[in-house]
């Protein structure tokens, strides 16, 4: 007997954890009888009693599928599905079935809208056919009608309109229309692009706007006696289920009166049962009555398994390794390093979270980035954990570090590591940059507030070659997006702003082994409007009058100087082999000695000379133009420019001595960055999800092919895109 119990007990337990207590149940729809209510929960199509109970599921595809719309007599259903690689239009089984896909429309949106009275159609909105009478905003298309039982869909209106209720004769019908871009999820929102309800006469053609105020009119749907419009607004305040007569549009009355979290999905039955979205939950209300809550309870395996997938275009932030061998980039939210001279690539982080904002060590070898797996930014180092190891896409072991505490609530980002890999600037606090000395492990920082009035830690700031300097972007005046350049001592954080100007100025970057600083900036292009359309320069900014004065030399003064320097060059070199002579070239000592010469040639000590500055400032590009980045060699007599001139971003090239420009390669590309590696050999562009590398100073581009795998928890992701 006691066995039996127990038996029974483990059923009853294993039961109740089968079933789940659902929240935001989306999108859905009352059945016209009212005794049924479809629903989108979790990417499926569910049905359940209007008085709540057991919902039984009605699909069951890995794609989405929702916006469940009800046909007149109850038989079936329609919805939108991802199943075919596109959101397309099916029709299903009320009482459940296979699912019939009416609309084959290669990629383009679908949004079920409603059957037409008689049940023979089915409209949906779409982006098909713009028409030019209505493209002040066709942001999602148009109406379609497509016959229940299958055939060519047929323009149904040439604008959109949405949650569109019929009258009974099919004569009318009532929808909200859509004037601009505005999140639909915004609450409180007023402007003249809120929504409003109109009634249309499809005989006639004539249009009356109902409601006609700047507050947000939605899911309006017409009552039994033809008369009354039920719908939400938030003329009350939060948005509600309010009414209103065809007669008299402009007596409004709310019928309920739910707080804090807005009404949505508004659907009606035939005998005029309410039924809304309201805090996560699905209520009923029939007029004169209290909102009732439907306790909905689900029974089904919505277990989700790692997923794997392949993938070989779509690096984001692509950052070269400092000797050009390797790509770190990030793809849906993880780390990934790439050979490229193989497709090799191996995947460094898994998490829900998001890593980016990727730089490099000097070692080759260690990569830092920003995550906020830990509720908020921090910052982490992956590291090659065996030194027989010759990269990151052949490592056999990377150890992960969290260069912070992670349970500190400082948020850190956008780590930048100086060229002798000592210290790391970074963002903090989101609006300001600090410096991290690695050996000492001590924090300095460099801005109080006074270089950026966002927070969203967007900062942009690059080492100087000695690694004593730092050029940002800085909003100094308060006037977002009129930024200047700065450049900040790295030591005590003093900032001169260079530009100090009401133009946009961005993209800055230390050239010519540090003597200049080169940016973009609209000074002297088209202006923008309302903070787009600009049209940009490459400008470069002196560090020091000898530089300037070296870039002002005839060709020939320049050619003449470059001799005599290399001939002097030459002559100092002598005294030095012959002292030399006796030693072997190849000996582990000779190749310590140089390599530590070399690195202290690259790290020489800039002369910056702050005073007249802005005065060395010239413009580089003969037009103005779209442009996504620039580069100079360090011998300062090439720029490169990535310009849109046509269709694309094309790479442009001027010869600085000569004056010459042409267009180096035609591209046709998305807005793309430049990035120097192996020490100005090899120019980088990367974005628009693509990796090329091009020989300076040749300019010869190839590109830089990867094939990586990825696993990835897709719940997970859900939850953390919730959370945080």
């Amino acid at each position: 007997m006691k066995r039996i119990l127990l038996g029974l007990l483990l059923l009853a337990t294993q039961s109740l954890a089968a079933q789940e207590r659902p929240l935001w149940m989306r999108y859905h729809a009352i059945s016209p009888d009212g005794r049924k209510i479809a629903l989108c929960y979790k990417g499926d199509i569910f049905v359940v009693d209007s008085q709540g109970g057991r919902a039984e599921q009605l699909t069951t595809h890995a794609a989405y599928d929702g916006h469940p719309v009800w046909s007149p007599d109850g038989r079936t259903i329609a919805f939108a599905s991802g199943r075919d690689k596109g959101m397309d239009l099916f029709t299903v089984p009320a009482t459940g079935g296979t699912p019939t896909r009416l609309t084959h429309l290669s990629g383009s949106a679908v949004t079920p809208e409603c059957f037409t009275p008689d049940g023979s159609s089915i409209l949906f909105r779409c982006k098909i056919i713009p028409d030019r009478r209505y493209g002040q905003f066709p942001h999602d298309g148009q109406v379609y009608s497509v016959p229940a039982a299958g055939g060519r869909p047929t323009m149904f209106l040439p604008f959109e309109a949405c949650n569109i209720s019929f009258d009974r004769t099919g004569e009318r019908i009532l929808y909200h229309d859509k004037k601009g871009y505005e999140d639909e999820w915004r609450k409180h929102h007023t402007s003249s692009i809120c929504r409003d309800i109109w009634l249309h006469d499809l005989k006639s053609g004539t249009f009356a706007n109902l409601t006609a105020k700047q507050v947000e009119d939605r899911y309006p749907t017409l009552a039994a006696d033809q008369k009354t419009v039920y719908f939400v607004s938030e003329r009350f305040g939060d948005a509600n289920v309010c009414r209103m007569s065809l007669d008299n549009p402009k007596q409004i009355e709310q019928l309920t009166r739910l707080e804090r979290h807005p009404v949505r999905f508004l659907t009606r039955a035939d005998n005029d049962t309410l039924c809304f979205f309201w805090d996560g939950e699905i209520y009923t209300m029939t007029p004169g009555a209290k909102p009732s809550k439907v306790r909905i309870d689900i029974t089904a395996d919505q277990s989700e398994p790692l997923r794997i997938r392949n993938f070989s275009s779509g690096a984001s932030g692509a950052v070269p390794s400092p000797d050009g061998k390797q790509v770190a980039f990030s793809n849906r939210g993880d780390i990934f390093v790439t050979s490229v001279d193989y497709p090799t690539t191996r995947q460094i982080t898994s998490t829900p979270a998001a890593e980016n904002f990727i730089s490099w060590g000097s070692d080759n070898r260690t990569i830092y980035y920003t995550s906020d797996r830990d509720g908020h930014l921090n910052i982490y180092s992956a590291k090659i954990g065996r030194d027989d190891d010759p990269n990151f896409p052949n490592a056999t072991l990377v150890e992960e570090t969290a260069i912070f505490p992670a349970g500190d609530r400082t948020d850190r980002a956008n780590p930048v590591i100086s060229p002798d890999g000592k210290q790391m600037a970074f963002t903090i606090d989101r609006r300001d940059i600090a410096v991290m000395d690695f050996a000492s492990k001590k924090v300095r920082r460099l801005t109080k507030g006074n270089i950026c009035n966002d927070r969203d830690g967007m900062l942009d700031y690059s080492w100087s070659p000695d690694g004593k300097w730092l050029v940002a972007v800085v909003d100094m005046h308060r006037r977002s997006p009129y930024f200047d350049i700065a450049i900040i001592n790295a030591a005590d954080g003093t900032i001169t702003n260079i530009t100090n100007s009401a133009y946009m100025n961005q993209s800055p970057r230390w050239v010519m082994g540090g003597d200049a600083i080169l940016f973009l900036s609209d000074r002297y292009g088209m202006r923008s409007h309302a903070s787009w359309g600009s049209q940009y320069d490459v400008l470069l900014a002196f560090i020091n009058q000898a530089a300037y004065d070296r870039f002002r030399l005839s060709p020939e003064d320049f050619q003449l100087q470059k001799e005599l320097k290399a001939s002097r060059a030459k002559a100092a070199a002598k005294p030095a082999a012959k002292a030399d002579g006796k030693k072997k070239a190849d000996s582990k000592a000779d190749k310590d000695k140089a390599a530590k010469s070399d690195k202290d040639k690259d790290s020489k000590t800039i002369n910056v000379e702050l005073d007249g500055i802005t005065d060395r400032i010239v413009r580089l590009t003969p037009f103005s133009a779209s442009m996504s980045d620039a580069y100079i060699d360090d011998q300062g007599e090439t720029l490169w420019f990535l310009a849109q001139v046509d269709n694309g971003y094309d790479l442009w090239k001027k010869d600085l001595r000569k004056g010459t420009v042409s267009l180096a390669s035609k591209l046709g590309a998305r807005p793309t960055g430049m990035q120097p590696a192996a020490a100005g050999k090899t120019l980088f562009l990367t974005g628009g999800g693509a990796i090329r590398k091009m020989s300076l100073p040749g300019g010869k581009i190839d590109g830089v092919s990867f094939s990586a795998t990825q696993k990835f928890d897709a719940a997970a992701e859900r939850e953390y895109m919730y959370d945080y």
